[in-house]
């Protein structure tokens, strides 16, 4: 089949929906059908949130098989148009009113966010099928749009590469520097840990500046250490030599570094409201969830720190839940839904 992978991606920004897409074209290929990306930049900020998705609509695709992936890329218009939903614009949704939103609760903002909910609701009618990556991204759909969706789970980047190591008493997280993943959480935790411990994160974004300033306030440049962007071959190494992720998003989709940690057998340190992360970790057996506060993620993170064997019978438990993912199961499950 020919294919068409649609997504939206914001100018000089690449995270996980921008692997995910290509990861999936590649998967495509791999299982012997013509496959391409099709991207169109988005805004998020309020005034422009529509700009996009119209633009989608006028966008032809010539194609036997259409996924579409993150907001606004659903709106392209297709007759055999799957939906893979990573997720909406969160914005207008259940972050609005908050520190990750522009969108209040203003007269103005209410009266465009309910035309948002009724365009992505006819929008994501159309297709033929409709997944999502997580329960958490299918039950917002049904809260908001009253419409059902089948969770899809796929392996993480460098699934095939990750490998268990040593269990040092290093702890190690990956994220984009950014509000939503509050890695200001790790660094006020980073004051709580024990002489001995250590905490690496991995990732840049806007954040980086003011996380710097923080670990030098609080004294703890000794306990924590900031590495910027890594390569696939140190991030690798990171996960295999650490003792221990923790990573304590807010609300995740999905969440990678989760995956990534157990496929390198190591347990995941988490909060109560890490959204998808929890359909993963289960406390006491592939990590522990903590109340989300800088003392506890600490108290956590130290006690598998000085545990190894705790540490790699919960990595192992993780291991299991998580190896046998793959995208070949993916890519069948999306072709025959139409």
């Amino acid at each position: 089949m020919r294919v068409c992978v649609c997504g939206a991606q914001m100018p000089f920004m690449r995270g996980g929906a921008e692997l995910h897409q290509e990861n999936l074209v590649r998967a495509f290929r791999d299982a012997g059908h013509d496959a391409d990306l099709v991207r169109l930049p988005v805004a998020w900020d309020r005034e422009r949130a529509l700009d996009s998705a119209l633009a989608w609509r006028f966008v032809p695709i010539d194609a036997d098989l259409v996924v579409a992936t993150n907001f606004p890329s659903y709106f392209v218009r297709h007759p055999r148009k799957v939906v893979w939903l990573f997720h909406q614009h969160r914005a207008a949704y259940d972050a609005v009113d908050t520190d990750y939103s522009d969108w209040t609760l203003d007269e103005q903002s209410l009266e465009l966010q309910q035309r948002l909910v009724d365009w992505d609701t006819r929008a994501l009618e159309e297709a033929q099928a409709r997944f999502t990556t997580s329960r958490v991204v299918a039950r917002r759909l049904e809260r908001y749009n009253g419409l059902d969706a089948t969770p899809l789970y796929h392996p993480p980047p460098l699934a095939g590469e990750l490998h268990e190591g040593p269990f040092t008493p290093v702890a190690f997280s990956a994220m984009r520097l950014e509000g939503n993943k509050r890695p200001e959480l790790l660094v006020e935790a980073a004051s709580h840990l024990d002489r001995g411990a250590h905490l690496r994160i991995a990732g840049r974004g806007a954040l980086h500046d003011e996380l710097v300033a923080r670990t030098r306030e609080l004294g703890v440049e000794d306990r924590i250490t900031l590495l910027g962007f890594v390569s696939d071959e140190d991030l690798i190494s990171e996960f295999a030599s650490c003792g221990c992720v923790v990573y304590a998003p807010h609300d995740e989709d999905y969440g990678y570094v989760t995956l990534q940690a157990f496929l390198a057998g190591k347990p995941v340190v988490t909060s109560a409201d890490a959204g998808g992360v929890l359909e993963w970790v289960e406390d006491g057996v592939t990590g522990l969830v903590t109340d989300g506060s800088p003392r506890e993620l600490a108290g956590a993170v130290g006690r598998l720190l000085a545990d190894p064997d705790l540490a790699r019978k919960l990595g192992r438990a993780g291991w299991e839940r998580a190896r046998d993912l793959d995208w070949a199961t993916v890519v069948r499950t999306l072709v025959e839904s139409v």
